[in-house]
């Protein structure tokens, strides 16, 4: 079943069970998708279709970090239930310490050997690890590598 079969059985299931908030997270998800299709003319796969995903979790994750900086707990508290559910639809997270090791991996692969080798060490690391495992863990993970 294809990411975007799974969005379709998703939303169905959220209608019948009247989930709202659940209903509405998939169709914009929906949305953001076929605004993409039709951007590039053409049907998605589940890779870009994830590309998509995470470029909304991303979304939610800065709106959730201004908000709570505003003092709007409310609005947070939307944004992380939105959150929660579009990451339903990433693949199994990465732990901390496989990261770890992809990353020493990746370091000794390329020789890496100080922070001026970070975009080199990044841009190796981030299609390993696409919708796995969080920039900002990599970034500091590589940052530790390579001091």
């Amino acid at each position: 079943m294809t990411l975007l079969e799974k969005l379709m059985e998703d939303m169905k299931t959220a209608m019948k069970s009247k989930q709202q908030t659940r209903l509405s997270v998939i169709r914009m998800l929906r949305a953001s998708v076929k605004k993409e299709e039709i951007d590039k003319r053409r049907a998605l796969n589940d890779e870009e279709v994830l590309e998509v995903i995470i470029r909304e979790i991303k979304q939610r994750k800065d709106s959730i970090t201004q908000y709570e900086k505003a003092g709007r707990e409310d609005l947070a508290q939307k944004e992380k239930e939105e959150l929660a559910i579009l990451e339903i639809y990433l693949p199994e997270q990465l732990s901390e310490q496989e990261v770890r090791s992809m990353v020493e991996q990746v370091v000794q692969e390329l020789g890496a050997t100080s922070k001026a080798d970070m975009g080199k060490v990044m841009g190796a690391m981030m299609p390993k690890v696409k919708g796995r495992a969080d920039g900002r863990l990599i970034s500091r993970l590589v940052q530790e590598a390579l001091n």
